[in-house]
């Protein structure tokens, strides 16, 4: 009798172990992205479900925006452990936000199991073409001697404070050792009209959103902000050519709340990093100037530790504060 109680236990606890990954093969798995549809996240978690179907079965994706992100991670690190459940962690959620807001719905570093870093996207900065031509500015060197030369006369624009553009604007001006005004805009598109319109000098932007009027010779493109040059942006130098180290990227990449067991870890790994290396994906991404960058659940829980350090010291240097 005793040995049958304990054999039925044993099956008991290795069908309860096992439970999330048989679900997740025979549910459909919800893809939390914390931001509107139609933005280059969203994009490519779309293109990323569609690849795989055939090992996962149906990704469907559910945008929540709101919150500079923080609404969508929160439902991420709020939901059952058991793999049915994933969500998109960006350079804002998991490295910006717990600096810039006083109160957080979740905990970055303890609430979130790493599933695979998905992709890359540098920074550019770039002037309004008319200016940088007027002020004889063709390098990031020319922009920093302009500046020492001419203290005060130079601003910068940004989607606002706290932003990608914002922070990256202060620590430049931190490792140049210069002085230029921040004009903060409600948001990255606002912000690209001000410099295209000449209300400032000089902006942080995303390449994706940069790109085309770079093409179309309205700003001028200096520098990139990966610490290396970026194939996206042929004959471009990065920032880091001028001031060693600098390097403010745009990242994101898939999270599952803690606890998911291993083995589900694993399976969901296999699957993205397998969609991430296709050739198919690559072309599509490099539509949006995104560079897919697969990697170990490890690698990218690294990944998020570093840039949330970093980020605090920048954050906290700005001022820049949500309440």
């Amino acid at each position: 009798m005793h040995t049958r109680s304990f054999l039925l236990s044993t099956l008991a606890l290795a069908a309860a172990t096992l439970m999330p990954l048989a679900q997740a093969q025979d549910k459909p798995i919800r893809l939390i992205v914390p931001y509107a549809a139609g933005g280059p996240l969203d994009i490519t978690a779309r293109a990323l479900a569609e690849r795989v179907k055939d090992s996962l079965g149906t990704v469907i994706i559910d945008n929540k925006p709101g919150a500079g992100g923080n609404i969508g991670a929160s439902a991420v690190a709020k939901a059952a452990p058991d793999g049915l459940t994933i969500g998109i962690a960006a350079t804002a959620t998991h490295a910006v936000n717990p600096w810039l807001y006083s109160k957080m719905p979740f905990n970055a570093a303890t609430d979130f199991a790493p599933i695979t870093q998905m992709v890359r996207v540098p920074n550019v900065l770039v002037m309004n073409a008319d200016t940088a031509t007027r002020l004889k500015i063709n390098s990031v060197k020319d922009l920093i001697a302009y500046a020492k030369a001419n203290p005060a006369k130079l601003n910068y624009g940004s989607g606002g404070n706290g932003s990608a553009g914002h922070l990256a604007g202060e620590l430049f001006k931190k490792e140049a050792g210069i002085f230029a005004v921040h004009i903060p805009y409600n948001g990255g598109n606002p912000a690209q009209l001000g410099l295209l319109s000449g209300q400032v000098d000089y902006n942080f932007d995303n390449l994706s959103t940069a790109a085309p009027n770079i093409k179309a010779g309205k700003l001028k493109a200096l520098a990139v902000t990966t610490l290396t040059a970026s194939s996206a942006l042929p004959g471009v130098p990065p920032v880091a050519d001028t001031l060693k180290g600098f390097a403010v990227d745009t990242w994101w990449g898939l999270v599952a709340p803690a606890g998911t067991p291993k083995d589900v870890i694993t399976k969901l790994n296999t699957a993205f990093v397998a969609a991430l290396n296709a050739p198919e994906t690559k072309t599509r991404f490099a539509a949006l100037l995104a560079e897919p960058v697969p990697s170990t659940p490890e690698a990218f829980g690294a990944l998020m530790n570093s840039e949330r350090r970093k980020y605090e010291s920048m954050v906290k240097s700005s001022g820049a504060k949500v309440d």
